[in-house]
């Protein structure tokens, strides 16, 4: 209890900074996705395509300029029909990164190995002020 007491200064700078490396998981920022401008540059440079897994009414509110909607109820059966080319990077979004985040497995076992999650979702592409279409 001693050691407590005569080192609250340091154990208060650690819980401090263990906190600050877990905010971005608890946020749902990074979760090793990719954030706006690396999304950017995949859909410039590599022609990566951009799938909203987002339900159809959460599509037509707002999603990604471009994007493709594939529901992630439906998703293992119309991936494949919807972006047929496997080797282009597949840039996996939803309003908050989490439902893409539970596609990227089913996504890579089909055999689309650049798939990656927009980190942060269509929130974090709002952010960066990036352009939003509605259907």
């Amino acid at each position: 209890m001693n050691f407590l007491i005569d080192n609250w200064a340091l154990i208060s700078v650690a819980l401090l900074s263990g906190g600050m490396l877990l905010w971005p998981m608890l946020r749902g920022g990074s979760g090793g996705g990719l954030n706006p401008a690396a999304a950017v540059q995949l859909i410039n440079r590599e022609r990566g395509v951009v799938v909203d897994v987002a339900e159809p009414d959460e599509y037509a509110a707002g999603h990604v300029a471009g994007a493709r909607n594939v529901p992630l109820g439906q998703f293992e059966k119309r991936l494949p029909e919807v972006v047929k080319n496997k080797t282009v990077p597949l840039i996996l979004v939803c309003p908050t990164g989490a439902r893409a985040q539970r596609a990227l497995p089913t996504a890579k076992r089909l055999g689309y190995e650049k798939a990656q999650v927009l980190a942060g979702g269509l929130r974090a592409w709002k952010e960066a002020n990036l352009p939003v279409e509605k259907a």
